[in-house]
């Protein structure tokens, strides 16, 4: 959806996965453009699926407690290794699993088709493709597209933050 939305950096990650997960984070924060991460971070106090007895639908079936919210129980971190388009089965802490598949060192993010294909293909089988799924580094960055001042605002003077009253009125009727 981020892809079809515009976004032009687009990936996904397990949050146990932090080999590949730390270097998508520092390449999403310097990528010019809007970028999205999906992050998979398994919940050991809310389980929302069709079999939790802990899910927004069960308690509004049930409308009782069945947990104290003040106590979670300790489990362990889950982690993960696996290379380049390998695939790993993830068991979580409810005992569901998550099929994690990481995009092989062949994988072209810079094709938009592509990679929609890829993650279509992915989900097909079951999977949740992780890593850079697209990227488009020919995007300008919205300082560069509103042509912006690299002087913070609140250090420029009022004749520059003010363009006048001349200028303000030519503005406006361009705005008819």
């Amino acid at each position: 959806m981020a892809v079809q939305l515009g976004a032009s950096f687009v990936a996904r990650s397990f949050s146990g996965d932090k080999d590949q997960l730390v270097p998508l984070l520092i390449a999403a924060i310097q990528h010019k453009g809007f970028s999205f991460i999906d992050i998979i971070s398994p919940c050991v106090t809310f389980n929302n699926h069709s079999s939790s007895t802990k899910s927004y639908d069960y308690i509004r079936e049930h409308n009782e407690a069945v947990s104290k919210p003040d106590f979670v129980p300790i489990e362990n971190e889950i982690t993960v290794e696996y290379n380049s388009g390998d695939n790993v089965e993830v068991k979580l802490h409810d005992g569901s699993f998550l099929n994690l598949e990481k995009t092989s060192k062949e994988y072209d993010p810079t094709n938009k088709l592509k990679a929609l294909n890829n993650m279509q293909t992915a989900q097909s089988k079951g999977n949740i493709l992780t890593g850079l799924l697209y990227i488009n580094s020919n995007v300008k960055d919205l300082k560069d597209i509103l042509n912006a001042s690299d002087e913070p605002l609140n250090s420029l003077q009022e004749n520059v933050l003010c363009p006048g009253s001349d200028n303000l009125e030519k503005i406006n009727l361009t705005l008819k």
